[in-house]
C-alpha cells in the first residue's frame, strides 16, 4: 500500500510540473513558519528555551522539532546497555549487547547506532561456571559521553583494548586511547571530566595491574578523539598514584566521583567492605571515612559530583550522604528498591536497576516527598547498565 501511494504521488507531480512546484513551495512555507507569530525566530528561541520541553512537545510540531534541534538546550534522558532476554547467554556468539536511549518527553525507547564493527565487540554476560551472577559490563558517563570501558571476552580475557565512546550531541561512536593493560574486574569512574580506571586483572592476575590507577583527561583541548575510520588519537592514559594493595581487583566496582575525589569500595553487596578515597588534585589516597564505608550498602552514584546517594539493596532504602556528620540520611523506602544492582544520578533524578532488570525505578529526589515511577525496558530486553546524559538530536515528523 505504501509503495502504491508513493508511486501515485511521483507520477502526478511528474506529469504536472506546476503542481510539483506548488508542493515544494508549500513545504518551504511550512519550514519557514515562525516559532511564535510576530517575533523573530531568534527571540522566540530564547523565550521558548525557558519553557520545560514537555510543555513544548505537546503544543505543536514546530516546537516539538525545536526541542530536538542541536541549537536547543538538551534535556536529560536515560541511556541503557541492554541484552535480549531471549538469548542463550551461555553461547559466546549470542552474548551481544545493544545500546538504547529512553526519551522522557516522548516516553519512547530508541536504539543507538551500533558500535564500529572493526574490531568486533565480543563479550560474554553469563557463563555456566558462574551460575549465580552475571559477568560485568563496565560503562561510565563523563563529559556528557557514554563510555564503555571493560567487559569479559569468551576466552575470559579483557574484551576491550580501547574504550568505546558515544557522543549524544553528534550521535556517533569513537575510540578512546588504548589502555596500556586492558583489564576487567576493575574500578571505573570519572571526576571533573577525567576518566579513571583502577586495579582489575588483565588476561591473568598481575600485582602491578591490581595496584595501578590510570587516568584519561577528556578536557584536554589539545587532544582529539579518534573516529571510527581513523584509529589514531593523541589522547592517552596517564599513570598516577597507585593503590597500597591489590584487594580492589575482586569485583567490578563503580568508582564514584564526588567533590574532586574518587570514592570506591573493594566489593559489591551488603557485606562489610574496605573503602578508599583518591584525591584527584593532590594525587593521594586515603582511607574512606568510617561512616561513609559503613553505609555503603549497595550501589552508589553522585548527582553532579556533589551529592552522593546509595540504595540499600537489602532493605530497599534510598539514602544521601552527609559529609559534615559522616552519615547517610534516610530519604525514602520502597520494596521496589530491594535488590538494587546499579544506580545513576542526574537532572534531579536517581534511576535504579533492581532485581527485575526489565523494569527501572525512577526517583525524583527534588520533589517533596520523593516521587517514584517505573520505566519498562523495551520488550524482550533486560538492563545491565544505565546512565543519565543529554538527549540525542533527532528529526521529528
Amino acid at each position: 500500500m505504501a509503495s502504491s501511494i508513493q508511486t501515485s504521488i511521483t507520477d502526478t507531480t511528474t506529469k504536472n510540473p506546476t503542481k510539483r512546484r506548488k508542493l515544494i513551495t508549500v513545504g518551504h512555507r511550512h519550514l519557514e513558519q515562525p516559532l511564535i507569530p510576530g517575533l523573530p525566530n531568534d527571540i522566540a528561541h530564547l523565550c521558548l528555551s525557558l519553557v520545560h520541553p514537555s510543555t513544548l512537545y505537546s503544543v505543536c510540531h514546530s516546537w516539538r522539532r525545536l526541542i530536538y534541534s542541536p541549537s536547543f538546550p538538551p534535556f536529560f534522558s536515560l541511556y541503557a546497555v541492554l541484552s535480549s532476554t531471549n538469548t542463550n547467554h551461555n553461547l559466546p556468539d549470542n552474548n551481544s549487547i545493544q545500546f538504547f536511549n529512553f526519551d522522557p518527553i516522548s516516553s519512547r525507547w530508541d536504539s543507538l547506532p551500533p558500535p564500529p564493527p572493526d574490531p568486533p565487540l565480543h563479550l560474554i554476560l553469563r557463563h555456566p561456571s558462574f551460575i549465580s551472577r552475571d559477568l560485568p559490563i563496565q560503562s561510565i558517563s563523563a563529559s556528557d559521553r557514554l563510555i564503555l570501558l571493560a567487559a569479559t571476552s569468551p576466552g575470559f580475557s579483557p574484551a576491550l583494548s580501547s574504550p568505546l565512546v558515544f557522543n549524544p550531541l553528534s550521535g556517533s561512536w569513537a575510540f578512546g586511547p588504548p589502555l596500556a593493560t586492558p583489564r576487567r574486574w576493575c574500578a571505573a569512574g570519572s571526576a571533573h571530566g577525567t576518566v579513571y580506571v583502577a586495579s582489575g586483572i588483565g588476561s591473568q592476575y598481575n600485582t602491578d595491574v591490581a595496584k595501578s590507577l590510570e587516568k584519561w583527561d577528556l578536557q584536554n583541548k589539545k587532544a582529539m578523539i579518534s573516529n571510527i575510520h581513523n584509529r589514531k588519537t593523541t589522547w592517552k592514559w596517564v599513570k598516577v598514584k597507585e593503590l597500597k594493595n591489590g584487594r580492589f581487583s575482586r569485583d567490578a566496582i563503580d568508582a564514584v566521583g564526588w567533590r574532586g575525589k574518587l570514592c570506591m569500595v573493594n566489593m559489591k553487596g551488603d557485606a562489610a567492605k574496605e573503602g578508599v578515597v583518591y584525591d584527584t588534585e593532590k594525587d593521594t589516597w586515603e582511607d574512606m571515612p568510617q561512616g561513609m564505608v559503613a553505609g555503603w550498602r549497595g550501589p552508589v552514584a553522585a548527582m553532579d559530583e556533589e551529592v552522593m546517594y546509595v540504595v540499600d539493596e537489602a532493605k530497599g532504602v534510598l539514602r544521601k550522604y552527609d559529609p559534615e556528620r559522616d552519615c547517610w540520611e534516610h530519604i525514602m523506602e520502597s520494596e521496589r528498591l530491594i535488590g538494587a544492582q546499579q544506580i545513576a544520578a542526574g537532572g534531579g533524578r536517581v534511576c535504579v536497576i533492581c532485581g527485575d532488570s526489565t523494569e527501572l525505578v525512577v526517583l525524583d529526589v527534588v520533589a517533596l516527598p520523593v516521587r517514584l515511577w517505573m520505566v519498562e525496558t523495551p520488550p524482550g530486553f533486560e538492563a545491565f547498565r544505565i546512565h543519565i546524559l543529554p538527549r540525542i538530536s533527532r528529526p521529528v515528523n
